[in-house]
């Protein structure tokens, strides 16, 4: 299974998401720290999900970072989070 798969399936199932994208942004990052070549390094991930409510930024990163700790160690080297609530995504943040 692809690492945009699993990262998917995890949020998913972890924060029950009204929304959730994973975009795979490796070749933008090409011959940086920490791409090897071949993908699945570096990811984009859009996560509207009432389960953010009540945190602050902080928390709900590392909330993300806590549930994606697995695929760190697979070969995961970064993250650039967008995680909203679904008022705050229906106000445009």
């Amino acid at each position: 299974m692809r690492m945009a798969d699993r990262i998917r399936r995890t949020l998913e199932s972890a924060l029950a998401p009204a929304t959730v994208a994973v975009i795979d942004d490796s070749g933008r990052h090409a011959g940086h720290a920490g791409n090897a070549g071949g993908g699945e390094t570096h990811f984009q991930v859009r996560v509207v999900s009432p389960a953010f409510a009540g945190q602050g930024r902080v928390a709900r990163h590392r909330r993300v970072n806590d549930l994606l700790a697995g695929e760190f160690g697979r070969g995961l080297h970064a993250l650039q989070l967008t995680l909203l609530t679904p008022d705050e995504d229906a106000a445009g943040k």
